[in-house]
């Protein structure tokens, strides 16, 4: 499981372009090796509870979330996979609400709004 592991970097959603992702600070979404994690995009933000599992021999994790979207109770669920590129596709979705598939890939340090 630790491949899925770590800090993602959220570079592409269905409703989304990368400038509304990084409204608040860059999109991520990142999974602890405890089975929580959490994850930001727009003015989104949520806390998770994940499970791993494998799909056509690959790592997998759906998860179930809860948190705000600004400043609205939210919650939902969500299934993330890692590709053969190494890079996360994933589908998040909002209860009674929008869904949206997301690919993320590594967060590296030039991701950070100011370079950090």
């Amino acid at each position: 499981m630790g491949s899925l592991t770590g800090r993602w970097r959220i570079v592409e959603m269905d409703l989304s372009d990368q400038e509304a992702i990084d409204l608040v600070e860059p999109g991520f979404i990142e999974f602890a090796g405890d089975g929580t994690g959490e994850f930001g995009f727009i003015a989104v933000r949520g806390w998770m509870d994940w499970r791993s599992t494998e799909r056509d021999g690959r790592p997998l994790v759906e998860f179930s979330w809860d948190g705000d979207d600004e400043g609205d109770e939210a919650s939902g669920r969500g299934w993330a996979a890692l590709g053969e590129d190494g890079a996360l596709t994933g589908h998040l979705f909002f209860h009674l609400g929008d869904d949206s598939g997301f690919r993320a890939t590594p967060f590296t340090g030039a991701d950070t709004r100011d370079g950090r």
